[in-house]
């Protein structure tokens, strides 16, 4: 039962990943990683395959929570650093899960600190 849940959840994420690549010109990808107890985003270059920001809920400067406020401070977090870096227009990945609860949180607050998406 879990393996064909993973098998599902690798396939959601591949097709979303693949409309991406169609879609996407010279844009970095706002890539989202959600976990039952920690969310993590990181900006991806994926024409030199290196990260450009990351930030996780891990980190000792957010605490401890996988709630929506969590997702938010990461959301926020990984935008001031993109900015920082030199980007500003990115493509949301959200990995093949529902732009819903946590995942919706980090998106929005990424918007409000400055990535446009």
């Amino acid at each position: 039962m879990a393996d064909q849940k993973r098998t599902q959840q690798n396939s959601r994420a591949k097709r979303t990943r693949g409309k991406i690549s169609r879609v996407s010109t010279d844009r970095p990808r706002l890539s989202v990683f959600r976990s039952s107890k920690n969310i993590s985003a990181q900006i991806i270059d994926d024409k030199e395959g290196k990260t450009i920001a990351a930030a996780t809920s891990l980190e000792k400067e957010f605490g401890k929570g996988s709630d929506k406020d969590a997702a938010a401070k990461v959301g926020k977090t990984l935008a001031e650093r993109a900015v920082k870096a030199g980007v500003k227009d990115v493509v949301f990945d959200r990995g093949g899960y529902m732009y819903h609860g946590r995942v919706k949180a980090l998106a929005e607050a990424a918007r409000e600190a400055g990535l446009k998406f």
